[in-house]
């Protein structure tokens, strides 16, 4: 069945606000069966809005409209449903008494304005929202059945999952096919020389989709197959799974999709192991990556941000002599962070990161996005240099942290 999506407002038509609620909708669709055959997006436009509708109509199975139900004179979207299903709108008894119980359990006053969200197109069926005050709607117009929910990333989420997904359910009688997504996790080549790698695997399944996801640093492998069941499907995603396995090899984090603090976590907790990290020109990001997982205290110990010579020397105990030899931004500083942030913390490894994120101070020896990154591990203590073509500081700072944690990666996997 084929199923587009629909996102309404100004702020999302200029780019002032980024559309992570299509990607969002398209990736639930695309699991539950359906092909998401195009993405639209339209200002807050009467005309407009209804116009697009009607086209939306005469070619999807299913829509998903987000935005447009609050209660402000620029939300049309319920309006333009009614234009373009040829019918008017009436207040809503469901989704009335759905706003009157909410506002009253806040003890919140509900305004004229705010009545303004009860008012839906004849014959439209009423979506709950349990955590907002626009109520969605259900509406054919067309060939189509179209779910409209508000543009609120959280409130579209939760109704999407707990009200609109039972609903579509029942839309496929005894024709549905069964689809699954595979997603596998890379880094280390670009997206170009990933998909020069899986020509072959490309080819040779061909019963399954193949597609690449840039979020970078990282780039993700989707593996899209339909089939008759689930059995028939994962057989289908498993042997295309191998196929990508061994032409990325170590390039691959995960089969199942995991960013790479997920996975050196991973690791770490597997082995038992312990982390402390000291960071200069990634300003606590690699730190941060790290305790954004839920139960990273089990492995990660101790973080330092050493940003001057002299913060090196006096917080972490670098050796004042390594720093007047070889300067801040090099291998053998950062051999010496490393090994101070594992003995401050008593840690398994230690981690270090200590470069030039631009976009200026660079020199011809080194240049912007060089960074220097240093491991201590029980046996010995490692450096290593990089020198990324970018110029941009975020960029480069996000790139040198990822990094860092890949070497970790690569030697939790030895």
């Amino acid at each position: 069945m084929i199923a587009e999506i629909l996102s309404t407002g100004d702020e999302v038509r200029s780019g002032a606000l980024v559309d992570s609620n299509s990607a969002y909708i398209a990736e639930v669709l695309e699991e539950a069966g359906f092909e998401v055959a195009r993405h639209s997006t339209v200002g807050d436009d009467l005309p407009a809005i209804s116009s697009v509708l009607k086209e939306i109509g005469f070619r999807a199975d299913v829509a998903v409209v987000t935005g447009g139900l609050g209660p402000t004179t620029d939300d049309l979207t319920a309006e333009a449903a009614a234009k373009a299903g040829g019918v008017e709108l009436r207040e809503d008894p469901v989704a009335l008494l759905y706003m009157e119980n909410f506002f009253r359990k806040r003890n919140w006053l509900i305004t004229a304005l705010n009545r303004k969200q009860a008012l839906l197109p004849e014959g439209a069926k009423c979506l709950e929202n349990p955590v907002g005050t626009a109520p969605g709607f259900a509406l054919k117009i067309g060939k189509g059945i179209f779910f409209f929910l508000p543009g609120v990333p959280s409130e579209m989420k939760k109704m999407l999952n707990e009200k609109v997904l039972p609903e579509i359910s029942g839309l496929w009688g005894g024709s549905r096919e069964f689809s699954l997504v595979r997603n596998i996790s890379t880094f280390g080549l670009g997206e170009a020389a990933v998909n020069e790698n899986l020509l072959e695997v490309i080819k040779d399944h061909p019963s399954v989709r193949v597609g690449l996801r840039a979020t970078f640093p990282e780039i993700h492998v989707k593996l899209y197959a339909r089939g008759k069941d689930e059995k028939e499907v994962s057989s289908l995603l498993d042997k295309a799974t191998e196929g990508v396995v061994e032409k990325l090899g170590n390039r691959i984090l995960s089969t199942a999709g995991e960013s790479m603090e997920v996975v050196a976590g991973g690791l770490l907790k597997r082995k038992k192991a312990t982390l402390a990290v000291a960071e200069s020109c990634t300003g606590g990001l690699v730190s941060n990556m790290i305790t954004n997982i839920p139960g990273s205290s089990d492995y990660f110990l101790f973080s330092g941000v050493a940003y001057s010579n002299e913060s090196k020397i006096k917080a972490l105990g670098v050796d004042r002599a390594v720093i007047e030899k070889y300067g801040a931004v090099h291998e053998e500083t950062a051999k010496e962070m490393a090994a101070c942030a594992r003995r401050i913390a008593g840690a398994t490894y230690g981690l270090s990161t200590t470069g030039i994120a631009g976009p200026s101070g660079g020199t011809a020896e080194k240049p912007v996005g060089t960074v220097c990154i240093g491991l201590a591990t029980p046996e010995e203590t490692k450096g290593f240099r990089y020198t990324f073509p970018f110029r941009d500081r975020l960029m480069n700072k996000k790139l040198f942290a990822v990094m860092a944690l890949e070497i970790l990666r690569r030697e939790l996997q030895k």
